[in-house]
């Protein structure tokens, strides 16, 4: 089994695979076919990659600053306490944790776990009626 480049697919007629190492995909080359395996997370880049795609007339470097505003707008409203809806997609909020005491399982040591906050997300039923055809 060889390593090629991104722009590299050559293939010897051996039945050897080659396959390219792309910052968001596998890229797999056997004899006869060519199969990409995306990886099962979204980097940020990615996103910009995929918006600036459909956005012809805009910049990366300005996709990714929008991308940066909304993000900070929307942590902005979680540490005020604000409930973040996004329709047809879900909503974001801050939920408090009591404290609690648990018992470590390797030393068998009671500890006490502070009051916390989490972050909550609920999808919204347009996307979780997607989400369960699929």
């Amino acid at each position: 089994m060889g390593i090629s480049t991104a722009h590299d697919s050559q293939q010897s007629g051996q039945g050897d695979t080659y396959f390219s190492l792309r910052p968001l995909e596998w890229v797999f080359y056997t004899d006869q076919t060519r199969r990409i395996m995306r990886l099962p997370y979204m980097l940020k880049r990615e996103l910009v990659n995929e918006v600036a795609e459909q956005l012809n007339d805009y910049y990366k470097q300005d996709i990714a600053q929008a991308i940066d505003v909304i993000l900070e707008e929307i942590s902005a409203a979680l540490i005020e306490g604000r409930r973040v809806e996004i329709r047809g997609f879900g909503s974001f909020s801050v939920r408090a944790r009591k404290p609690r005491s648990t018992k470590n399982p390797k030393t068998g040591k009671i500890m006490h776990i502070p009051d916390r906050k989490t972050l909550h997300f609920t999808m919204s039923k347009s996307l979780k009626e997607i989400l369960i055809k699929e």
